[in-house]
This record gives C-alpha cells, structure tokens and sequence, in this order.
C-alpha cells in the first residue's frame, strides 16, 4: 500500500494522507504505517473521527496497549472506561474543566516536561497515539525531539562516554523537580524505578538513539549529582531547535509517536479552556537493557 506521506521536517515527522483510522485495517496498511513510523517516528493523522473503542483497536495493530496505571485518579474519579486510555485532559469525572489547583491538574503539569511515555514502567511505552477531542483557542502544542538524530550529532568523545551507561527512571522523580511529592505508599509500590541504557538500538530503524527523559534520576554507579548534570546536558543538547518538530492540535488529530527515540512535552495553554486528548501507548515488547547499540 501507497501512502501519502508529506514530511513536516527535516529530519523526521510527517503527515499521513489516506488512512481512517476508525475502519479495521488490513495487513498492508499495518505494514505500510509501520514503515513510516520507523523513517519518520512521528505520523500525524488529520481530520479522524474516532471513539475510545476504535483508538484502542486501531493502536493494537501495533502491539499490546499496556493499562493504564491511574495516579490521582481514583475509581470514583476516573473518567474514561477503559484502562487502556490515558486521560490526558483538563476535566474531571463530571466534565468539568479542573480548577486552577487542582492535584490532578499539578500532577499532569509533569507532561510539560520533556518525556518518553512509560519509560517508568517495565515493559516501557512503544507506540503512543494521541487523538484530540477538543483543543483550546490558543496553545497546548506538543513538541517532540528526533533522539536518534541528536545521537549522530553528538561528538565522537561523548559517543563514547555514553554507550555502555544506564539510568534508573522514576516518574516519582520527574514529579519532584515540579515539587510534586506528594505519593502515597500504595502508588510508589505500584511504580517501582527501573533501569534502562542510554544509548539503544532503535529495532525499526535500526539505528542508534538515545533514551532519555525527565524520568531519568541518575546514572548508574556515578555519583548522583554528576550523572544529573549530564542527563541535563544530554536534554538539552537533544532538544535544540534543529532536532524540534512542533505539532499545533486542531480536533480530529491523531498523532502517533515512537518513544522508542523521541522525546515530546507539552505546552501551556488557558487553563479555563477545555483540552480532550486521550492516549493509548503499547508496550515494548524488547527489552530495553537488551537493545545494546
């Protein structure tokens, strides 16, 4: 199958023509999606018409969605019926938009950090989807960063630093940096920190990528403080405009990303403004201290 692909950057990124993702899709489709995904890493997918049920099944075509782990979204809380879909809103249980201090809106602040989704959990986030229901008048875009090609930029010395360290992830760190600490017991055992490299080997592409995010806490077997400053620096570095694509939401979109070697954040938008995206990730099924690069 041919799809009309039209690229969004330089790098990576494009937007896909032809597909409905609402309708089953046969196995050239799958097979045809799956290729641009792993050029391009980020699909955008315009003018969708979509329910939780048809998102689900459309990102089982690409793996298994792993369950959604609700932190400060109890079961009289919770919005979206089912456990596969993230909630990545601003309204509550009653379709209310969340007051301004509202805990569950302070916790979601996080995702205006630079992340890959799920790199907490083990197994981590493959695929990630994202479809708007409603955006706001104005802000609300989401950034996403091409890891492998801030891994080929990097100068050979630091290539070399890197290749073999590992980092312990934790989204009960990334939530500390915001002042966010409040967990309680039955949520930190929940989500456990896990270990995983640096630098992998993307399996679609197969080239080499970083893994980072701001759930990375420190480098194994250095001093903490020190592998911090280099996480920081390897952000940094890695988010630089030439490696930014920024997707500007209208209702209807559907984008799917590869976390696998990309980093996104979100940005502000009105808080009083109603924002309806819902998410559903699959789980990667290597595992991640095996993808030596």
């Amino acid at each position: 199958m041919n799809l009309a692909i039209t690229p969004l950057h330089p790098l990576f990124a494009a937007e896909i023509g032809g597909i409905d993702a609402g309708r089953t899709l046969d196995a050239p489709a799958v097979g045809a999606l799956t290729e641009a995904i792993n050029r391009y890493a980020v699909l955008v997918l315009r003018d969708q018409r979509l329910n939780d049920d048809q998102q689900i099944a459309f990102a089982s075509n690409f793996g298994r969605p792993e369950i959604n782990i609700g932190v400060y979204r109890s079961a009289d809380q919770r919005r979206l019926e089912r456990p596969e879909m993230a909630d990545v809103s601003n309204v509550n249980a009653r379709d209310e938009v969340h007051r301004r201090e509202d805990q569950r809106r302070m916790f979601n602040l996080g995702n205006m950090l630079w992340h890959t989704d799920s790199s907490f959990r083990y197994p981590p986030g493959a695929l990630s989807m994202l479809y708007a229901h409603a955006v706001p008048s104005s802000g609300g875009e989401t950034e996403f960063a091409d890891l492998r090609a801030a891994h080929d930029a990097l100068d050979a010395a630091t290539r070399a630093l890197i290749a073999d360290l590992r980092a312990e992830h934790s989204i009960m760190h990334s939530r500390a940096t915001l002042g966010f600490t409040e967990f309680s017991e039955t949520e930190r055992a929940a989500l456990p920190p896990v270990v995983h490299r640096v630098v992998r080997r993307h399996p679609g592409s197969g080239r080499a990528t970083l893994y980072l995010a701001s759930h990375a806490s420190h480098i194994i077997g250095w001093p903490v403080p020190e592998g911090r400053l280099l996480l920081r620096d390897l952000i940094e570095f890695a988010t630089r405009r030439e490696f930014v694509f920024v997707h500007r939401w209208r209702a209807g979109d559907l984008v799917i990303w590869d976390n696998r070697c990309t980093l996104h954040r979100g940005r502000p938008f009105p808080a009083e403004e109603r924002r309806d995206l819902r998410r559903v990730t699959t789980s990667d099924t290597a595992a991640a201290l095996e993808q030596a690069a």
